[in-house]
């Protein structure tokens, strides 16, 4: 028989991250659920109102300490090294943080034997053919040193643990950081033409949408491989770079005029990227969960918070 922790059930969650543009919206959602929130970071300062731990999760003894210390019921692991063209000159960096630090995490829940959620990417597939990849898939292949530290990542989540959440994500926006939608408002103030890729396909994530639908899943015990972004306006309506550029620009009332070019053309990249980021997420539904909204629609919400509008 099924046992679930409900949303009626207050929990104990520590979040990873929690500065970032993921953890800030995990924060904030489980917040208003009413559970009590351990927040931590690498910095020593946080600028939330929440139980705050500076944590550097390379650091195998203070994590197992700190969340002995915690005593969670579940941990939302969102700290990541997520710099793509870095990564491939500071492979070192990446692995440590993305796959040993990941690890440290899931030694430590696997002894308090508490629930995990792993923040993973799209990047953990090799982008060929057309097909959505399901989140069951294990037909891998990462193109770049982040994609393949994010993978290790998982291993080590899926090989401690039998209580765990992976949730894939792709193009994430949010208020509390750098994005994709930043740069090019930032760029239409300086640019009458911008150039961007129209050869990468898949679908943005507003990071407060993903937050409900992680706050949702650490709520039961639906374990698993998950594939989540925001929807899309039809089925199969996955978009390029370069159409979500067009529709940043026409929801902000900016006229930059927008290029479409390969990725071949555009050469700026150091690490490869996917073609195809185009992830199922029908396993959701069938599972019991809320699909995030439709990514337009996300899109509005975020600019209007951040002071943007038709």
């Amino acid at each position: 028989m099924r046992i679930e922790k409900g949303p009626d059930k207050k929990m104990k969650v520590f979040v990873t991250g929690a500065d970032g543009q993921l953890g800030c919206d995990v924060l904030n959602e489980l917040n208003k659920r009413g559970h009590k929130i351990t927040a931590s970071d690498i910095g020593e300062i946080f600028s939330h109102p929440y139980l705050y731990v500076p944590l550097d999760i390379t650091d195998k003894e203070t994590v197992i300490k700190v969340l002995k210390e915690s005593s969670p019921d579940a941990v939302i692991h969102c700290a990541a090294y997520t710099a793509v063209d870095m990564a491939e000159e500071d492979a070192d960096a990446a692995y440590s943080i993305n796959a040993q630090g990941t690890s440290n995490i899931a030694e430590a829940v696997k002894d308090l034997d508490s629930k995990m959620l792993y923040v993973s990417t799209d990047y953990v597939f090799d982008g060929t053919g057309r097909l959505p990849w399901d989140p069951d898939c294990i037909d891998y292949h990462p193109l770049n040193v982040y994609g393949r530290s994010k993978l290790e990542g998982e291993k080590a989540v899926s090989s401690l643990l039998n209580k765990y959440f992976i949730v894939r994500t792709s193009w994430v926006f949010g208020v509390n950081g750098s994005n994709f939608v930043k740069t090019m408002l930032k760029a239409a103030k300086t640019h009458d033409t911008v150039r961007v890729v129209n050869d990468q396909t898949g679908t943005p994530t507003y990071t407060k949408d993903l937050a409900v639908l992680l706050s949702d899943m650490i709520e039961t015990d639906r374990y698993g491989y998950y594939h989540a972004t925001n929807s899309e306006e039809h089925e199969g309506g996955y978009i390029s770079w370069y159409d979500f550029t067009r529709e940043i620009y026409r929801q902000a009332g900016l006229d930059t005029k927008v290029i479409p070019v390969s990725t071949e053309e555009y050469g700026l990249s150091v690490a490869r990227r996917p073609l195809n980021s185009r992830l199922d997420k029908s396993k959701l539904k069938r599972e019991g969960f809320t699909p995030l909204p439709d990514w337009k629609d996300a899109l509005a919400r975020y600019l209007k918070e951040s002071g943007y509008g038709d």
